[in-house]
């Protein structure tokens, strides 16, 4: 046992790197845990981004609008990083950066891409633009606007953009942050998607696996 304790404790980084992946590969409880957390991540930014604002919008108006974003985008952008930091964790784990293959380096630069935008969105954009949102609504309350639904009352804003001038800089503000923040979150759902894919492409391999947890 000593013997075999030195050769060990002598093998190069390397060396015990590739031991590791080749008898330490993820456990299919592992693997569900991953695929559980990306399916998670995707399904809620499907929902927030392409559903969820528009249902909104359509529904109520637009202060309540805005005051309800303002409630739902810190939970969603914080629980995407959290989602999105176990998902690279996992990977990385089973992965080590000497032995990944051409996919695998897409895979996890997309993990780490999507975590760093999410980061972005849950301390700088989302909360910019959430300030100077409600600094226009004070502006829109003052002049009896915000109790529209959707794109009605349109012209309106429009005058008041002409005539206010502290109104026309929050205005642009809020959309150039806006639009950073909208960017982010379209890239981190490609990221997500092509990782889902990735995986979805290599769910066989569960099926030949002893299930063992």
């Amino acid at each position: 046992m000593w013997t075999i304790w030195k050769r060990q404790h002598r093998r190069s980084p390397v060396s015990l790197t590739t031991k590791m992946v080749t008898e330490g590969e993820p456990s299919v409880l592992i693997k569900l845990l991953q695929l559980f957390v990306l399916s998670t991540a995707w399904g809620m930014q499907i929902w927030v981004t392409f559903i969820a604002g528009f249902v909104l919008f359509q529904g109520v108006s637009r202060h309540t609008f805005g005051l309800v974003q303002s409630k739902l985008f810190p939970f969603y952008f914080y629980t995407m990083l959290g989602c999105t930091f176990v998902n690279l964790s996992l990977f990385a784990i089973y992965h080590p950066r000497e032995l990944l293959d051409a996919r695998e380096t897409i895979q996890i630069v997309l993990f780490f891409a999507c975590l760093i935008l999410t980061l972005a969105n849950a301390s700088w954009f989302s909360h910019i633009t959430t300030k100077t949102m409600f600094k226009m609504q004070e502006i829109e309350k003052e002049h009896g606007l915000g109790a529209e639904v959707g794109l009605s009352g349109k012209e309106d804003y429009q005058r008041l953009k002409e005539k206010d001038a502290k109104y026309r800089s929050l205005r642009q503000k809020f959309f150039k942050f806006h639009g950073l923040s909208s960017l982010c979150n379209l890239a981190c759902v490609i990221c997500t998607g092509v990782n889902l894919a990735f995986i979805a492409l290599h769910l066989d391999s569960l099926a030949s696996l002893d299930w063992q947890f």
